[in-house]
């Protein structure tokens, strides 16, 4: 795992544009799941992207356009200077491709078709890592909107897009879903839409939001997978299989009980905090649509992701009727 954790902290810090592919190893991680068939068609569908895809090759245009790569260069060309014709369309591709790429590792709306597979099929702290260290270094890098000048209201409007139909799609999605690791991998997708809306905003309270919000998720998306790695050893993987888990173990039931609850915003827990964090910084910048999307969905997750402590603490054990793997 050191060796996928190593290139995401020296992300942290870079300043040159072209390494900050360096996190592409990361979802290697993921070819050893246990369920060659979630895990490989994941993978497929990443290396796909990382192998065949435009976005490294799109971003030596911003190279091309500018002749620069360090961010303060950047800052000073694009902040200080109206750039127009082919220039200003390479940089445009340029920087599109890098949001793009960025949306992808995070498994933002409409890029995340590869993480609700990858994750069941990888093994519990592989999922874990996978859903959180990616989220951590792409935040740090994309937080530096203002090197870009003028086109960084151009990414803004596409996380703008981007966080509301995360946020729509994780809610509704994980209505849907009958496995643990499957419902909390539709949950992330739409923690990410809640993340965005920091960077959509464009202001110091967006960023600082931002950064409250990501640390309490990796807090949270932590303890709910420590707890599933446990479960996973008596063999857990549908929601039904947590029945009477407050009777069986019922410190486990407490802890993941909690940690839905902070999950799905219930006050005061901390997971309540984050979101009020951002869609006060959405409300305080005029984004009140990303504030209102963000409430509604907040109410839909209540009751899908709520469904994980509800039926540990609730229902007793029973045989369920379950489609065979493929």
């Amino acid at each position: 795992m050191e060796g996928s954790t190593v290139p995401l902290i020296l992300t942290l810090g870079e300043k040159e544009t072209e390494r900050l592919g360096m996190d592409c190893g990361v979802f290697v991680r993921a070819v050893c799941g246990e369920s060659r068939t979630y895990g490989n068609e994941g993978v497929r569908v990443y290396t796909l992207r990382v192998v065949v895809g435009p976005t490294h090759p799109i971003c030596s245009m911003i190279y091309g356009s500018t002749g620069a790569t360090h961010f303060d260069q950047l800052a000073k060309i694009l902040t200080g200077y109206e750039i127009t014709g082919a220039r200003s369309s390479g940089i445009f591709m340029g920087i599109l491709s890098i949001a793009v790429g960025s949306l992808f590792k995070i498994t933002a709306v409409p890029f995340h078709m590869w993480a609700p597979d990858i994750y069941e099929g990888s093994p519990t702290p592989v999922t874990a890592f996978l859903s959180i260290a990616p989220k951590i270094s792409i935040s740090a890098n994309i937080s530096r909107l203002s090197i870009y000048g003028s086109y960084g209201a151009t990414l803004q409007q596409i996380f703008f897009f981007c966080s509301i139909a995360s946020m729509i799609l994780g809610a509704l999605a994980a209505m849907a879903q009958t496995k643990v690791k499957r419902l909390l991998a539709y949950s992330s997708i739409g923690h990410v839409g809640y993340i965005r809306t920091g960077f959509s905003c464009g202001t110091i309270e967006g960023i600082q939001s931002l950064l409250i919000g990501i640390f309490i998720y990796a807090s949270m998306t932590i303890d709910a997978f420590a707890i599933v790695s446990a479960l996973r050893q008596t063999r857990v993987k549908y929601i039904a299989d947590l029945g009477a888990l407050a009777k069986t173990n019922p410190i486990s039931a407490i802890t993941f009980s909690i940690t839905m609850f902070s999950y799905i915003g219930i006050p005061p827990l901390a997971g309540f905090c984050s979101k009020f964090y951002l869609f006060f910084a959405a409300l305080g910048c005029g984004a009140y649509l990303l504030a209102i999307v963000g409430v509604l969905t907040s109410v839909i997750g209540r009751w899908a992701a709520g469904r994980l402590p509800r039926v540990s603490k609730f229902w007793g054990p029973k045989a369920v009727l379950r489609a065979p793997d493929t």
